[in-house]
């Protein structure tokens, strides 16, 4: 399993001010530059709109373009744009991404999005069209990137002939990913031959496991890729928060940070917040970690009391968060602690549950280490722990995996 990050350029803050969004940006050059510096694999920026403290990751490709300047190894990663045509046209995501790849040498990775809720909401966009879009999008991408004589003619995009320019220095092209949340996501990026990229919202790796699984078995019979390099990797997002001790991970309040990371999701992205309590609910309560029904349950779910007191540990956090309570931050991680997707703790803690992604076929982790309210000192600070203490144990265990057996 290789190390990535992935980076919202996300900071909560009571007060958020132009000069503040300056900084942000330049803290997340520092950390981009550290983790080239420390052998992190990839650096990966979403895309993101009005979407305030969240993610001021809205121009990806110029954050993108600052970092390749500004680094030597780490590969340059895209997850991802997003592929309704209109919010970004086909011509404009393949000439952009080409001129990602030659700026940084043959560096870029890129991932698409279909996106949903606020983003669609934001540019008028019919959500119902957006996944015939994205595989349209997947298709003509290394066409774009290779042909010197480019048309399309469907029911969703006509393109007359046109020699899209630059084209990218990798070849046969950059490697392509889909990010999503669902089986059919992962479905359709195994049957497209890209890789896929999970998002975690506290998922124990039970059910991480399974989307990996459905993957597997789309893109291992994966007859009709999209482009001419079969892209058979798994990558997951999640928390990462590594201090010295236990007792500095949970004065770091890196717990209460993931769970405003949860809180603040639905707000953003105009999504009901009850649904998303229910998949949590579904998943730490009353159902068996691996059933994917939780995802059907949620649908049409209606706003409801907050409940303080829930007798699901977690949601109880998260209630009292929202309701804006008090948190005591030895409870938050106790309770956090046993999900073991949610990577906070001492080396030997994240360790442990690292390997448990790499157990469950993940091949890319794309550890978020900027969210919340964390400070900068405290990301680099974990950055660089995570880069001089785990990125080797974690080479170990992959080489360990793939060493012939006896």
């Amino acid at each position: 399993m290789i190390l990535d990050i992935f980076c919202e350029i996300q900071r909560a803050a009571p007060k958020w001010t132009r000069e503040a969004e300056r900084q942000l940006l330049l803290d997340t050059l520092e950390q981009a530059k550290l983790a080239d510096a420390l052998g992190y694999h990839c650096w990966w920026e979403v895309e993101h709109h009005g979407a305030q403290e969240f993610s001021m990751s809205s121009s990806p490709e110029l954050i993108l373009s600052f970092i390749a300047q500004n680094t030597e190894r780490i590969r340059i990663g895209h997850a991802g744009v997003l592929s309704p045509f209109g919010i970004n046209h086909p011509l404009k995501v393949a000439e952009r991404a080409a001129f990602l790849d030659l700026i940084s040498n043959g560096r870029l990775e890129l991932g698409l999005a279909r996106s949903s809720g606020s983003e669609w909401e934001n540019f008028s966009v019919d959500g119902g069209i957006t996944r015939p879009q994205t595989s349209e999008l997947m298709r003509m991408l290394p066409r774009m990137w290779n042909e010197t004589s480019f048309s399309w003619n469907s029911e969703l995009i006509k393109i007359p002939e046109i020699n899209v320019i630059p084209k990218p220095i990798q070849q046969p092209h950059p490697a392509m990913w889909l990010t999503g949340t669902s089986p059919d996501a992962f479905k359709m990026a195994g049957e497209h031959g890209v890789g896929g990229i999970a998002t975690t919202m506290l998922w124990p790796i039970a059910t991480i496991k399974g989307l990996v699984d459905v993957f597997r078995g789309a893109v291992d019979n994966c007859t009709d890729p999209a482009g001419a390099l079969i892209n058979n990797q798994f990558g997951c997002f999640t928390y990462v928060h590594c201090a010295p001790t236990k007792e500095e991970a949970i004065a770091s309040l890196a717990g209460e940070a993931a769970l405003w990371y949860v809180n603040s999701a639905p707000v953003i992205f105009r999504v009901p917040r009850p649904g998303l309590m229910e998949m949590v609910r579904a998943i730490h309560g009353s159902q068996p970690e691996t059933d994917q029904s939780f995802r059907n349950q949620a649908v049409g779910f209606i706003e409801g009391d907050v409940d303080p007191d829930d007798p699901v540990p977690v949601i109880r956090m998260l209630n009292r968060q929202y309701l804006g309570m008090e948190l005591d931050p030895e409870e938050v991680y106790e309770v956090l602690e046993p999900i073991d997707s949610v990577i906070i703790g001492d080396p030997d803690t994240c360790f442990e549950k690292m390997r448990k992604f790499a157990e469950a076929g993940v091949d890319r982790l794309l550890c978020l280490q900027q969210f919340g309210g964390l400070t900068q000192e405290q990301t680099m600070n974990s950055i660089k722990l995570v880069g001089e203490e785990l990125l080797p144990r974690i080479e170990k265990v992959t080489a360990d995996f793939s060493a012939p057996k006896a």
